[in-house]
């Protein structure tokens, strides 16, 4: 069996905090100078804060369903694999 290890470049890790960084700061400066009410500005922030909390849940979730999935593939195989062994295993004998 092979494990399928995705690595990930220095690089690329700092350039996927860079955008973060630079859409949430993007997004902040558009809410400070919307022309609209305080309590309008705090709905608008609450609802970004809100936006990004579960986009990352939701990321988090389906990274680790699909993790899951692949130790229990891999569970299923080695029994299978155990299986056919315990039934070859007397006829080469």
């Amino acid at each position: 069996m092979q494990d399928s290890l995705v690595k990930h470049s220095h690089n690329w890790i700092i350039f996927t905090w860079a955008s973060f960084g630079i859409a949430a700061v993007m997004m902040a400066l558009g809410i400070y100078n919307l022309e609209a009410s305080f309590s309008a500005k705090g709905f608008y922030t609450m609802s970004a804060i809100m936006l990004v909390h579960t986009a990352v849940t939701l990321t988090k979730t389906l990274r680790d369903k699909d993790e899951s999935e692949k130790l229990h593939n891999r569970l299923e195989d080695a029994k299978t694999e155990k299986l056919l062994l315990d039934i070859n295993g007397p006829e080469q004998s």
